[in-house]
């Protein structure tokens, strides 16, 4: 079947960040392209464990294309924990200003999402919630990836019991040998060097890595060595989070 350009091109891009497609996968991915003009540049779709998964841009930026009327957002207090950072929540999606409503639940606690974001549990509850209702509202059969319960890191003890011992400092960053030890992960794990960069910056909580404490730095490489090892698809996803997406702000 001839593909559009349009299709090439997003084609073209999953591979370059996934590698090969398997046919299956390569057919539902035109299907989404072309029925919910969903984009892998734009950062609207992922691809984990031989499955695509809608992220929420992707839905916000479908709703947006829709028309969608409006979405309410509302706490389910019998289900809420604010002592257990336990959250749920009941989402609505308005597809027009007569629709009745497409209603999905969203819930988060500590156990269930990633050490990245503790703490975030309220927002992460609101997300899926938001991103149930969408899926509803517009049909689509794909997960939302956010609204999956795999991401959560490696125990705190864990990750500390295997820290790298000090390095000869050579600058904030820690020394060669670190950096040896960090680019010896990336090209283990087959990592994009930029996106770790990034995800670096954000995990040590600094402008520029350079700005970042040799201790940071180590939790850095000692947390990504761990999640590459136990689950490589997820570090993957957390990655390509930090894709530019088009026409977003920074």
């Amino acid at each position: 079947m001839k593909r559009s350009k349009r299709l090439q091109r997003e084609l073209a891009q999953a591979e370059k960040v996934w590698g090969p497609l398997a046919d299956c996968a390569t057919a539902s991915f035109a299907s989404l392209v072309s029925t919910y003009n969903l984009s892998v540049v734009s950062g609207d779709l992922l691809y984990l464990n031989n499955h695509w998964y809608v992220t929420h841009t992707g839905l916000l930026s479908l709703a947006y294309r829709r028309r969608c009327a409006g979405i309410r957002v509302l706490p389910v207090r019998a289900f809420c924990n604010p002592g257990m950072r336990r959250w749920a929540f009941k989402a609505t999606v308005l597809r027009s200003r007569n629709c009745k409503g497409f209603v999905a639940f969203g819930d988060a606690d500590p156990s269930n999402v990633s050490p990245l974001v503790h703490g975030a549990e309220m927002r992460v509850a609101e997300t899926r919630a938001v991103n149930r209702a969408l899926r509803k509202a517009y049909g689509i059969g794909l997960c939302s990836v956010e609204e999956l319960g795999s991401f959560a890191d490696p125990p705190q003890s864990s990750r500390e019991s295997k820290k790298l011992p000090p390095q000869p400092a050579n600058g904030n960053y820690g020394g060669p040998k670190l950096r040896d030890r960090l680019c010896q992960i990336i090209r283990q794990h087959q990592l994009d060097p930029v996106l770790v960069k990034a995800y670096a910056t954000a995990f040590c909580g600094t402008k520029t890595l350079r700005e970042a404490s040799r201790e940071q730095v180590e939790n850095f490489v000692a947390h990504l060595s761990d999640w590459a090892e136990k689950d490589r698809d997820a570090l993957l996803c957390q990655l390509n989070s930090y894709l530019p997406a088009k026409g977003s702000a920074a």
